[in-house]
């Protein structure tokens, strides 16, 4: 699943890091730094899938000189405690080509430059072998200052400054966050990455109607392991497929992140599967099913094995949603929790004591007038729950034969409601 990381760190002096040692770590080269008299040589680095340098137009020539750019900028700071240089770094989405990677990346770094005058060199970096193979990533590296013909001169004061440099990054946040979704929407994906807070996205949804959405979203921020939890975090999955058994964390907060990510992709689940249910009694009703008929249709479509029937079938929208496997069984097993099956079943244990009739109803948005408080007990449809447990546990030919005999008898019902409105109506033959 596609998801959005941008962070805005600076190189200081004060902290006794140097730009030409950041530029040769994160681009795998030498480079002498003549302030320091030391080299930082970081040629045996690996996993660097690309390196570019972009600069203003106007920019002279040793700029594309890494060693000479890098060195330049340092030769600009006089100050002991002074930002030499600025650092970006981008998550970029594993769903898309490597070219398109590197196309949004160059097109991020090409809007720094024309946004801020500075230069910006770029280093592209592959997953780590023993991490999380989706974890492509870029680190931009831009001058503290703006370059122009003659050399580095003034600081970049919109992004230094404490009331323009949030607004800057937010913005240029932004600006990654569309990059990104374009790319997601050539590359034919569904899922697109959003820049905002939890705390917006959900009002955005709430203002839009999408309830689903916002309940989603109602939940805190994914804790960040640190690099050492999320080593051993990484040692313990590597383990487990070698092995394969199931992956348990080792330590409290990879334990805190993964069950956060299993109840996320279990919300989606149901989402599409509730997505799926209300499709499929649209398309029952429109056809002339009763409620009931229709509603057991959709209760079949979101939980049944068998998906043979769908026109769409769920597996492949189930994929495309969480990124598993069509050919992935969800049944319960007894390693592992069928998350959408428990999250359904508490949902309709919550209507045990009501009317399932209903409860059918809520699929049509609105209630029957019919069946009212007054309405006897003994007079109502099974409940939600004791319906769908039917579904669960019942073959489908067996629900099919069930589901004949409910319509006949609803429509013994209507007949007989018939005959006795006819007796109201003609006083020769009431009793």
């Amino acid at each position: 699943m596609a998801s959005y990381h941008l962070s805005v760190k600076t190189i200081k002096r004060s902290a006794g890091r140097s730009a030409t040692a950041a530029a040769a770590y994160r681009v795998g080269e030498r480079i002498e730094c003549q302030r320091e008299g030391r080299i930082h040589d970081y040629t045996r680095k690996q996993g660097i899938e690309e390196t570019f340098i972009l600069t203003p137009k106007d920019a002279p020539d040793w700029a594309t000189d890494r060693s000479r750019l890098w060195n330049e900028v340092e030769a600009s700071e006089t100050r002991r405690n002074s930002v030499t240089a600025r650092e970006w770094e981008l998550g970029l989405p594993s769903e898309i080509s490597a070219e398109d990677r590197s196309q949004i990346t160059r097109d991020f770094a090409q809007e720094l430059v024309s946004r801020y005058g500075v230069a910006v060199d770029v280093a592209i970096h592959a997953p780590h072998r023993e991490g999380d193979q989706r974890n492509h990533h870029a680190h931009v590296l831009t001058s503290s200052r703006r370059l122009e013909a003659q050399g580095f001169t003034a600081k970049t004061r919109l992004l230094d400054s404490a009331k323009t440099g949030g607004v800057e990054i937010e913005q240029m946040r932004g600006v990654w966050a569309e990059l990104q979704n374009r790319a997601l929407e050539r590359a034919g994906e569904v899922e697109r990455v959003d820049h905002r807070s939890l705390e917006k996205q959900r009002e955005a949804a709430l203002e839009r109607g999408d309830g689903l959405t916002a309940e989603e979203l109602d939940r805190d921020p994914e804790l960040k392991l640190g690099p050492a939890a999320n080593s051993m975090e990484r040692r313990e999955k590597a383990a487990a497929e070698r092995v394969g058994r199931e992956y348990v964390p080792v330590t409290e907060r990879g334990a805190a992140v993964h069950a956060a990510r299993q109840a996320r992709a279990a919300f989606r689940e149901m989402r599409a599967r509730l997505e799926l249910a209300r499709e499929t009694y649209g398309i029952e009703r429109e056809a002339g099913q009763g409620r009931v008929s229709a509603g057991l249709a959709a209760l079949r479509a979101a939980t049944a094995k068998d998906r043979d029937r769908n026109p769409e079938d769920f597996r492949e929208r189930l994929a495309r949603v969480v990124g598993w496997s069509p050919d992935q069984d969800d049944t319960p097993k007894p390693e592992g929790r069928n998350y959408a099956r428990e999250r359904l079943k508490e949902i309709t244990e919550k209507d045990a004591g009501r009317d399932g009739q209903a409860a059918v109803h809520k699929l049509d948005g609105h209630s029957d007038p019919e069946l009212g408080e007054d309405t006897r007990r003994e007079d109502r449809k099974p409940s939600v729950n004791e319906r769908l447990k039917d579904v669960l546990n019942k073959p489908r030919e067996k629900l099919e034969i069930e589901d004949e005999r409910d319509q006949e008898k609803d429509q013994e019902v209507e007949n007989k409601r018939e005959i006795d409105r006819d007796i109201d109506r003609d006083p020769g033959l009431s009793h």
